[in-house]
């Protein structure tokens, strides 16, 4: 068997449909090389993946294991490409593309569920000699922990490989090297929103507007420090009033959902964006009073009213640094989503707020108790948002 083979064959999953229908192969040839009963295997893995309401952790998982990610995102019911409400498409294939987990087993023509510690172990110093960070090793591993633990749990396996000492593998949760983020400060927040307003769009002037407030919109949704897969996976049906103030209703990791209040930067930029799509739009039929259907329309759109990819507004948001003058020289290169979200935990850290604050606007996982407890009583006092926005407003204004 050649050695590209296994992964020509891994991927005939791609554009199959059902992740439950039969894959046809030809005669004599396995559609997963030392796999005896692929069909099998692949009920289990939707039967693990299905657990995950979050399509961003199905998709995460999918990267390291390298299963299809239009397979896995039909087991969440994604509906299909083209209908504007897909998920978003996948990133191109990385240099550790042909070392995810199911490829590597695929090219030993070793079935999964036989693996044993000394593959996994044997798996990881191939992720090491590649170039794989520490952090996408830990990472990469926590999914296979994942999927092993819940195989043995269903008496798919005897035990877990991929329980392994990972002090002894330098990959302990203690292990972690310094954070390669840049640090944004409340001035480099506020170019990167002036930028935004001012970026030029020579290809569609007739939509410059509409495009610049889209960009505004997008980047003071990074301001309240959410995940850039929060952000796209938002409708505006998300977007609503309860006791008194504007919230967002963010659907997070693990599938639970938080609130998220509104800053006024937040709500202009909305609101001015919003308005402007909906003139552009220019709908035949004016919404009767009281009824919207803006339940499953994407907060931020594409012109044709899909929903933006993760894809689509990193590289957005890269155009808006790249303009950003002086403030953000050295650094535009460096700029991604989870660096305005690392801005809105350090700015509010430096404000004062209070740590357990910050941590249910973000939606960390360490606080899942606490948030238990507290969600009844959040408050807007409770959010470390107005801090880190009028952070932002006291921020001189950038230098042209």
């Amino acid at each position: 068997m050649a050695a590209s083979e296994p992964l020509a064959i891994l991927e005939a999953l791609a554009g199959h449909g059902s992740p439950t229908a039969p894959v046809p192969v030809a005669p004599g040839v396995s559609d997963w090389p030392g796999v005896a009963d692929p069909e099998g295997l692949r009920a289990q893995l939707v039967d693990w993946l299905g657990q995950y309401a979050n399509a961003g952790t199905r998709r995460t998982y999918a990267y390291a294991l390298g299963l299809p990610i239009a397979w896995v995102d039909a087991i969440g019911g994604a509906p299909p490409t083209g209908s504007g409400h897909a998920a978003p498409p996948p990133a191109q294939a990385g240099p550790l593309h042909d070392l995810a987990w199911f490829r590597w087993c695929a090219r030993q023509a070793l079935d999964p569920r036989d693996a044993t510690a000394r593959h996994v172990k044997a798996w990881l110093h191939a992720l090491d000699a590649a170039g794989a960070q520490r952090r996408t090793r830990q990472r990469m591993l926590s999914t296979l922990s994942a999927l092993y633990g819940h195989l043995a749990e269903t008496g798919v396996v005897a035990a877990n490989p991929a329980a392994l000492n990972r002090a002894r593998l330098g990959l302990s949760s203690t292990a972690r090297d310094a954070s390669p983020t840049v640090r944004l400060t409340a001035e480099q927040l506020k170019a990167l929103l002036v930028a935004a307003a001012r970026l030029p769009y020579s290809r569609s002037p007739r939509l410059a507007r509409l495009y610049a407030l889209r960009a505004v919109a997008m980047v003071a949704l990074l301001t309240l420090g959410l995940r850039i897969s929060e952000v796209v996976g938002l409708d505006r049906g998300d977007l609503y009033r309860t006791g008194g103030d504007d919230v967002l209703r963010v659907l997070g990791k693990g599938g639970l959902h938080r609130e998220v209040y509104l800053t006024d930067l937040v709500r202009d930029a909305l609101t001015a964006y919003l308005a402007e799509r909906d003139r552009v739009d220019d709908a035949a039929l004016p919404a009767r009073r009281g009824r919207t259907g803006a339940g499953g329309t994407p907060l931020l759109a594409t012109r044709n009213g899909g929903r933006c990819s993760r894809v689509d507004l990193y590289t957005l948001l890269r155009r808006i640094a790249a303009h950003a003058g002086p403030a953000l020289d050295g650094l535009a290169d460096r700029v991604h989503p989870h660096a305005l979200r690392h801005a809105y935990v350090t700015i509010a850290l430096e404000q004062d707020a209070r740590i357990q604050h910050v941590q249910a606007d973000v939606g960390h996982a360490t606080i899942a108790t606490t948030q238990h407890y507290d969600r009844g009583r959040r408050t807007r006092a409770s959010t470390a948002a107005d801090l880190v926005a009028a952070a932002i407003a006291a921020a001189p204004e950038p230098m042209p």
